[in-house]
């Protein structure tokens, strides 16, 4: 039976290094919520886009992803983690301050949104796969869900305030001016990003000739340790099953929000920001829920009450859109935070470094390429068989996600196994307890 990890019971309060990493990251968030509403409304209000140009819109910010995706993880596997992260930064603030100086040039299209957001979307592939990859080497490994939990925390204070701050700069100073915020914030989080003095620990992913693998051969390994992974798995498609479907709902929800609700800019910020406090409460008790219930309870739990939550957003009607929305907005919240701070932190702990960024991008590619499917269809279904119609189905579909881990060995997951000690390699050659489907981990 595998050992737990020993507990350090070292606060990552008194961490100096991640304490960086968290500020520059939480100043981030925030600019990040006042995009996610400012952009889609910059479509709608100054440009008069249609259904499917804002599924397209919301489609093109995950389609890199899709095409991006896996090779990022080989080249974070390579590279130090540090410098990609503050690329991604820098690609950010440069595509996003475009659209503020467009809109005083008045120049600004359709067509430079949809640009800006592919552009952002592959800062965003690059720095997510490096940002989960670096974590482990700034921490240590009984450390890592608490590590989540702060920084999920943080998305959850910024989706706190970044959505009110946001529909009152976009009612103040039109859409495209708000996005200018989270430009500014991007600047923030390389700042704080660059003044990170911990060593990265050197990871020589190169073979017996001193070489490194061609890129082919690496992907796959990296599909093969996740495929192959009896934890990792039906993770990965518990949240593309609840991302495909949940996009399907989100794509459209300021659309809805706008058009079938009649709700304001400044409402509709208020309400995710309300809504946002569930997320809040769900990043305090993250540790305890792991606890308490044990990982795998505490995954299977959470996913299935946010794909609850989820069926109250087409079912609201005019009369009642502030209080169902700022429900279904809490308790998705509270599950999301608590679902993501469990697996983020298991998939961490039993990836060896040398595995970690492709493990990540491999994780990325099959739970975030679903996003654009499910903007992109979305959109289309939404101009044909109504925007709640459309969302409906979204619901009911993401009532699929928790059927992965409930029968995997996810459900019996106590706690985190150990990490396997020998390579990867022999690991996927021979099978090891906790690593492969082959053979279930003992919990």
């Amino acid at each position: 039976m595998s050992e737990p990890a020993v507990r350090t019971n070292r606060s990552l309060w008194r961490h100096v290094d991640f304490m960086k990493l968290w500020t520059g990251e939480t100043v981030s968030q925030l600019g990040t919520q006042v995009t996610q509403l400012a952009l889609p409304l910059a479509a709608i209000l100054v440009l008069k886009a249609s259904a499917f140009q804002v599924g397209l819109l919301a489609a093109l910010e995950f389609l890199p992803f899709i095409l991006f995706g896996l090779p990022a993880g080989v080249w974070v596997d390579r590279l130090r983690r540090r410098p990609v992260l503050i690329a991604g930064d820098v690609l950010r603030v440069l595509t996003l301050g475009s659209i503020p100086v467009a809109y005083k040039l008045g120049t600004l299209h359709i067509g430079q949104l949809y640009a800006v957001a592919f552009l952002t979307g592959i800062g965003t592939v690059f720095f997510d796969v490096a940002y989960q990859s670096y974590l482990p080497a700034l921490v240590e490994r009984d450390q890592l869900v608490d590590g989540n939990a702060k920084l999920e925390m943080s998305r959850s204070a910024a989706q706190l305030g970044g959505p009110a701050l946001g529909g009152f700069l976009v009612q103040l100073f039109k859409a495209p001016v708000a996005i200018a915020a989270d430009a500014v914030s991007y600047v923030w989080s390389a700042a704080f990003i660059v003044f990170i003095r911990r060593p990265e620990p050197p990871i020589d992913t190169r073979g017996a000739d001193g070489k490194h693998p061609k890129m082919r051969s690496e992907i796959a390994e990296g599909w093969r340790y996740v495929w192959r992974h009896a934890l990792l798995r039906p993770i990965a498609f518990c949240t593309a099953t609840a991302n495909l479907f949940g996009q399907m709902i989100f794509a459209l929800f300021v659309l809805f929000a706008v058009r079938s609700l009649h709700l304001k800019a400044g409402q509709i910020g208020l309400l995710f920001s309300l809504g946002s406090v569930g997320a809040l409460i769900g990043a305090m008790v993250v540790r305890r829920s792991a606890e308490r219930l044990g990982v795998g309870s505490a995954i299977i739990g959470s996913i299935f009450v946010s794909s609850l939550a989820a069926l109250l957003i087409p079912a609201t009607p005019r009369s009642l859109a502030l209080p169902m929305l700022l429900t279904a907005q809490f308790f998705f919240g509270f599950g999301a935070v608590i679902y993501n701070s469990n697996q983020v932190g298991l998939r961490q702990a039993i990836t060896p470094a040398r595995m970690q960024g492709r493990m990540n991008a491999t994780m990325r590619f099959m739970v975030w390429g679903t996003i654009p499917i499910g903007s992109f269809v979305g959109g289309i279904l939404g101009n044909t068989i109504g925007i709640r119609t459309t969302m409906w189905i979204g619901a009911i579909g993401g009532l699929l996600a928790v059927v992965p881990p409930l029968l995997s060995p996810v459900r019996r997951l106590e706690r985190i196994p150990a990490l396997p000690e020998e390579s990867v390699g022999e690991a996927l050659a021979a099978g090891h307890d906790g690593l492969l489907v082959d053979h279930a981990p003992e919990v």
